[in-house]
């Protein structure tokens, strides 16, 4: 696949908001990506002393953020506009969410140090990476779950309410609510009482 389809008159970003193939340098794409990476820097170059400036600066990266919500810098995103997060939540050190698909956090979500939402995904064809086509799928993450540090998100994954995602997981399925979860894949263990 090199090119759009004369069929498909959708935009890239058209495209890649619908989970299909797209070229990740299109210009709409790359001034999108450009404007995120100026508001990441201004939020990462501000401190917890500056609190009115960094959540001003983060409700105009993000999609949008809920009341008392806590995100520690370095953040890092690829368009900031397709990431929500709920109230309440706390996001350590380090996250990498690559929102290229809604990437989805709910209420009173924890999220340890490092941690990686991954929307982005490639084909598996050699030809079409070569032609530097790639789609995403979209992540969901329901209230009150806990990612551990170091965990792994992959596309498409849905994880539900009130689970906990071990340190160092790496999480390629979708997680019931309720459940403990570890490993690479990650699997339930146990699940938590109410």
């Amino acid at each position: 696949m090199t090119g759009r389809s004369p069929q498909d008159e959708r935009t890239m970003r058209e495209r890649m908001l619908a989970g299909d193939l797209y070229v990740p340098d299109d210009p709409e794409l790359a001034e999108a990506s450009h404007r995120a990476r100026d508001l990441m820097a201004a939020y990462n170059a501000t401190s917890s002393r500056q609190g009115p400036l960094r959540r001003q600066v983060l409700e105009e990266l993000l999609g949008s953020v809920g009341a008392d919500t806590l995100i520690r810098s370095p953040l890092h995103v690829d368009f900031g506009s397709h990431l929500t997060i709920g109230a309440r939540c706390f996001v350590n050190y380090g996250l990498v969410a690559l929102d290229v698909a809604a990437i989805t956090i709910g209420d009173d979500v924890q999220i340890g140090p490092n941690v990686q939402l991954l929307t982005p995904t490639h084909p598996v064809a050699a030809q079409a990476r070569r032609d530097k086509w790639e789609s995403a799928a979209p992540i969901t993450i329901g209230d009150n779950v806990w990612l551990g540090g170091g965990a792994i998100v992959l596309p498409g994954v849905s994880i539900g309410a009130n689970s906990v995602v071990g340190a160092g997981a790496v999480v390629t399925r979708d997680l019931p609510a309720d459940v403990v979860a570890v490993g690479n894949p990650a699997r339930v263990i146990r699940t938590v009482e109410p």
